[in-house]
């Protein structure tokens, strides 16, 4: 497949292109270009020559053809291929693969409903303030520019619909840079992005690798904003091209999120909460997903046996086959590296229950006992796979210590029948989110989402997003009323 610049179908300008490969064969599905410096620059120039056309595209027009892609993609044909092409090159099952739909379709609506009611500017009462009862003072919301997106491999349609539809509708040009891993999803979104009437000024999707290709788009000065989710040692190079312009800038990184699972826990919900974005979604490689079990000595044992009994249910494999409940890693080399923090933890003295075998990108469900808080894993080592490291606490004080000992600060859960125990804990426990008697992937549509700590800036939401793509114009007619 090609990338677009222009709202044209283009090869790098050296001809050069990255192979994009089925991690559950090893296969290559297709080749994508991998961008040149001149490309990004042409694109980058594209994108800044339209700011003010794209500006003038009145919000009714923006809408309209925002609308008119959901109702593409979401047609079957286009529903059933775009499935396929992202259970292809992310290893992920196809029914997995078919329902994430659903979520991209609620957020994009959710982005036009919320760009009807935010995008309005506000007036001040005449006479508010003593000299200026003859004023008219309005503000109004405008656009800042041309809006760089980062999507990450892991959630291809869901993170395209929080980047490319905020930044489009608030009237700002966007670029898209896919992850190298799994750039075909989004492709195929961005030929329907033209289908549904965006000119090729207003979208734009660029393919390369990060260090080259996003290096150049967030170090590009003529950029206003760029919304980026991926690792932590990416989001600094791109915060410190930010804050080197001045532009606007949302990062969500990496997490290591704890669940704090206390003496009065319902243990078998615990044991559900634990594993539905763990285990049996995306194969655990989700930022906001709890990645340390710390567990009240009492319960430990149930919590254990129980968990065991659960993760033994996943099948994993071909992730065609309708059986299947988890596929691949997104690459062998992301298998390679789970094991490995996996084998690490052992050498420090974790004992492993279950798991740690690895064939090709396949890794299935693993538990590892007896972690304590000397080993790498129960601090700043993010394990982005399907794995569950168990600590064992006996105070509150304890747990709420062993979940605050790291650099990460995305998400974080309690689970507890004690209203105080849960409240106490929500108000020490150092995450941008707590969630109670629940994992902490939880995001509401409505949320102001984000990260403390090492895992990111800002807040990202429906109206969050939209104001921060935009900025406030003040405009006064002073003596109007004379």
């Amino acid at each position: 497949m090609k990338m677009f610049i222009d709202g044209k179908p283009a090869d790098a300008s050296n001809g050069e292109v990255i192979e994009v490969l089925n991690p559950a064969t090893g296969e290559v599905i297709d080749t994508v270009p991998s961008a040149t410096k001149e490309d990004v620059e042409r694109a980058v120039t594209v994108a800044v020559d339209g700011e003010k056309a794209w500006a003038r595209v009145p919000l009714h027009k923006r809408i309209a053809m925002m609308q008119k892609f959901i109702d593409l993609v979401m047609e079957e044909e286009n529903h059933s291929k775009l499935a396929l092409i992202q259970c292809k090159e992310i290893g992920k099952p196809y029914r997995e693969s078919y329902n994430d739909f659903g979520g991209f379709k609620a957020h994009i609506e959710g982005f036009i409903s919320a760009a009807k009611n935010n995008l309005g500017g506000t007036t001040i009462p005449f006479g508010v303030q003593a000299g200026m009862e003859n004023d008219f003072d309005v503000s109004i919301r405008e656009p800042i520019g041309t809006i760089v997106g980062i999507v990450p491999f892991n959630a291809p349609l869901v993170l395209f619909a929080k980047k490319a539809a905020p930044a489009l509708l608030s009237g700002n040009c966007c670029i898209i840079k896919p992850a190298s891993d799994d750039p075909l999803t989004v492709l195929k979104l961005s030929e329907l992005m033209y289908e549904a009437g965006f000119p090729g000024y207003a979208y734009q999707c660029v393919t390369g690798r990060g260090e080259t290709v996003g290096e150049w788009l967030t170090a590009d000065d003529r950029i206003a904003g760029v919304n980026f989710t991926g690792s932590t040692a990416a989001g600094r190079s791109v915060a410190e091209n930010c804050g080197r312009n001045l532009k606007y800038q949302s990062l969500e990184l990496g997490g290591n999120a704890p669940m704090i699972i206390c003496a009065d826990a319902d243990i078998d919900n615990a044991v559900a909460e634990a594993t539905a974005c763990r285990a049996f979604y995306m194969a655990g490689q989700i930022c906001s997903v709890p990645k340390r079990f710390i567990v009240h000595r009492s319960v430990h044992d149930e919590f254990v046996e129980k968990l065991l009994a659960k993760v033994k249910t996943v099948r994993v494999g071909d992730p065609m086959d309708p059986e299947t409940t988890m596929g691949t890693l997104i690459s062998e080399k992301a298998a390679m590296r789970v094991e490995a923090q996996v084998n690490r933890a052992i050498e420090q003295g974790a004992r492993l229950l279950l798991g740690n075998e690895r064939r090709g990108a396949f890794y299935g469900p693993t538990v590892l006992d007896g972690v304590d808080t000397g080993m790498d894993i129960a601090h700043n080592v993010e394990v982005f796979g399907p794995v569950f490291p168990i600590i064992t606490f006996d105070t509150l004080e304890e747990a709420i210590s062993i979940a605050n000992d790291t650099k990460y600060g995305l998400g974080s859960c309690i689970l507890t029948r004690d209203l105080s125990v849960a409240f106490k804990a929500a108000l020490e426990l150092e995450a941008g989110s707590v969630v109670i008697n629940g994992q902490s992937l939880y995001r509401n549509l409505l949320t102001a989402y984000g990260a403390n700590k090492d895992s990111g800036l800002g807040r990202e939401g429906q109206t969050q997003t939209l104001l921060a793509m935009t900025q406030t114009k003040n405009i006064v007619f002073k003596n109007i009323l004379k």
